[in-house]
């Protein structure tokens, strides 16, 4: 079954992983004036304006940027694009140009490609800063492969590190017929509901997984899991593998460590959500919405 694109989900970038050790052409793209630049600060994105967020990308006129600090992240309608981060200044740079912003706070009202490309870049920035040193040996890394892998400069070690992703599988939860279960994580807003999510495990299957966590947070035996479909969430560093599943049982018995109240909820109850403090759905560029709504309509 096809699924419409998630939030972040690059659908017409074109990574060109090929061009990522050919350093005569990286060099060659940093100096031409199409070239685009999406500066990155503190993980907050550059763009023009709050209300409808636009990426403000500058050119290499405009930011001189070496290849050693940057991450090259493909080609979009042929155009060379590359990241690079600002976090070193006290205040936020480029102030004539825009605004830095969360994405977690502005994603939902980007375009969706825009929205995609500044998710890759915050990841692969995010990423950088958290690898400068080598895990094995403690010595420093360089980035290497246009922003792509971190090579650890002890000889004696050589270690090289590899952007991580860290795979989370998300559950809606159905009785067979017209009711979900939703919960509450204790940090979240009064009211902030959700489909059930966790880490997988080492040496477990993406299927374990679903049935581990949903055991674990309410205490419900599952059946008929199913896949449906997946999205890069980058914050910081997640893909989510969504899959829908079937109670077994429906007595609830929480981990209050992880969930702080769920509840069985219908179709007409989901569609008729108040979005208060008593109950609300959660954010609309979630895979965790997506698993609803296609719920709610099927």
């Amino acid at each position: 079954m096809a699924h419409k694109p998630h939030f972040y989900e690059s659908r017409f970038l074109d990574r060109a992983a090929h061009l990522r050790q050919d350093d005569a052409w990286l060099r060659q793209q940093l100096s031409a004036v199409e070239t685009r630049i999406l500066p990155i600060w503190r993980n907050h994105v550059l763009v023009t304006a709050e209300a409808e967020p636009v990426l403000a990308m500058t050119s290499v006129t405009e930011m001189e940027i070496d290849l050693d600090d940057s991450a090259f992240l493909g080609l979009f309608d042929g155009t060379a694009h590359f990241a690079v981060d600002l976090s070193t200044h006290d205040e936020p740079p480029l102030g004539d140009i825009g605004e830095f912003l969360d994405l977690r706070a502005i994603g939902p009202r980007m375009e969706a490609d825009e929205g995609a490309l500044a998710a890759y870049a915050r990841g692969m920035l995010h990423w950088h800063r958290r690898h400068r040193f080598c895990g094995a040996c403690g010595a420093p890394t360089e980035s290497v492969w246009a922003g792509h892998k971190r090579h650890c400069t002890n000889p004696e070690c050589g270690l090289d590190h590899f952007p991580r992703t860290d795979p989370a599988v998300i559950m809606l939860i159905h009785d067979g017929g017209d009711q979900a279960l939703l919960a509450r994580a204790p940090s979240w807003p009064e009211g902030r509901h959700a489909v059930l999510a966790g880490f997988v495990e080492p040496c477990e299957t993406l299927e374990q997984a679903v049935a581990r966590e949903v055991f674990e947070e309410v205490g419900i035996e599952i059946t008929d899991i199913a896949y449906h479909s997946s999205q890069p969430w980058p914050f910081p560093s997640n893909i989510m593998l969504g899959f829908t599943a079937r109670a077994v049982n429906k007595e609830i018995r929480l981990d209050q460590n992880e969930i702080a109240e769920a509840r069985w909820m219908t179709r007409a109850e989901l569609r008729n959500s108040p979005e208060d403090e008593t109950f609300a759905l959660p954010r609309r560029d979630s895979i965790s919405y997506r698993l609803i709504e296609d719920w709610m309509n099927s």
